[in-house]
């Protein structure tokens, strides 16, 4: 079935989008420009929602839609002793976290939000997955920064990237971790009264 509604994706993530078409969506993409830094919040649960709400929210005012479309924003942050940790900022940062996290557990918090453009409603939630982290050895780490993927991923890893072999496991929801629950956004489309199988491509 074809729906005339239309979802779109208020994030530049191409993980997300990959985990949507997977899903059989097909989302137009409109990235938020949204200033992540310039936002806070008292927990990094509440920083991962506050920051999803804050893309959604500047896609679906900001002009570029046609009307009742419905848009989902997404924001992950790592959470390691009781501290967000978002992107690193250089290799260096990369490396040393790389080192705190190694042996240890996080938790990935994914903030999502859906604004349905149509009514104006919204729906907020963060989802939570534990990461257990392995062992890699420094000269390990050292080539994972040098390829430069950890400076564009949320606490410097991925579990579909080259770092998988580094990530023991995790419990819960493995593609929150990777930047979207699609069981949460079937949950929020719900409860805004859509069916999820209606937007399939």
């Amino acid at each position: 079935m074809t729906s005339s509604r239309v979802l779109v994706l208020a994030s530049a993530s191409p993980a997300r989008l990959g985990l949507l078409q997977q899903a059989g969506f097909a989302p137009r993409v409109l990235v938020s420009g949204v200033d992540e830094d310039a936002i806070s919040a008292p927990t990094p649960a509440e920083l991962a929602r506050v920051l999803a709400e804050a893309k959604a929210g500047t896609v679906a005012g900001g002009g570029q839609l046609e009307g009742g479309e419905l848009v989902i924003g997404c924001d992950s942050v790592l959470e390691l002793d009781g501290e967000a940790l978002g992107k690193p900022a250089d290799q260096a940062e990369a490396a040393a976290r790389w080192k705190a996290m190694r042996g240890r557990t996080g938790v990935l918090r994914t903030g999502h939000c859906l604004i349905d453009t149509a009514t104006g409603r919204q729906v907020s939630e963060t989802a939570s997955t534990t990461v257990r982290f392995g062992t890699p050895d420094d000269e390990e780490i050292a080539a994972y920064v040098a390829t430069g993927e950890p400076l564009s991923l949320a606490g410097a890893f991925s579990i579909d990237g080259r770092s998988a072999p580094f990530i023991d496991g995790v419990d819960g929801d493995p593609g929150n971790v990777i930047g979207l629950s699609l069981p949460l956004l079937r949950r929020q489309l719900a409860e805004l009264g859509v069916r999820i199988t209606d937007l399939w491509a």
